[in-house]
């Protein structure tokens, strides 16, 4: 099954929100007040949004946005077949997304993950993202969440072989 990154659509991105995995949904949930898959994606649209394709199905968006001069915020979120599409996402971030990221002057990128979303903290740990610190109480109905983050000397010196366990974890565990 082959996984294609191709730049992000409305179409594209409100489908896979329309569709999330029950992980992202409940990450999303917690987050905002009042969403829809079509105001999800057209926010995710901003900065940089990329889509992860499977068999020629958009499975997971994932990108980064510009909150301020040089502070960023990384995001993904995908349906059930997301964990298929880690591998191509991963090579993707160093490859394409972290050196976009960089070249735009960022000197922090941050990520948040529910506390419950085990996949989320491993990858992000894999991806080299820092854990800086737990933020209790964080979602709307109280729920846990952690910051990690990448700084302008992290960004782009993560080897590759570090992620290799969390894409072959999420590759066996996708089938």
């Amino acid at each position: 099954m082959p996984i294609h990154i191709i730049p992000a659509t409305l179409r594209d991105l409100s489908y896979i929100a329309a569709n999330l995995r029950p992980e992202d949904r409940a990450e999303i949930d917690c987050q905002l007040d009042h969403w829809s898959p079509a105001l999800l994606a057209l926010t995710a649209l901003q900065g940089f949004a990329y889509v992860a394709e499977l068999d020629g199905n958009p499975e997971a968006g994932f990108g980064a946005a510009e909150q301020r001069s040089g502070l960023w915020i990384a995001w993904s979120w995908g349906t059930r077949r997301m964990r298929r599409c880690v591998p191509g996402i991963t090579r993707f971030f160093h490859a394409v997304l972290g050196p976009q990221v960089a070249a735009r002057g960022a000197w922090r990128v941050e990520a948040r993950a529910l506390a419950a979303n085990e996949l989320a903290l491993r990858w992000l740990e894999r991806l080299g993202a820092t854990q800086r610190c737990r933020l209790p109480g964080y979602g709307r109905n109280g729920e846990d969440f952690f910051l990690y983050d990448w700084t302008r000397e992290s960004w782009n010196h993560v080897p590759f072989s570090k992620t290799a366990g969390t894409e072959t974890a999420a590759h066996a565990a996708g089938r």
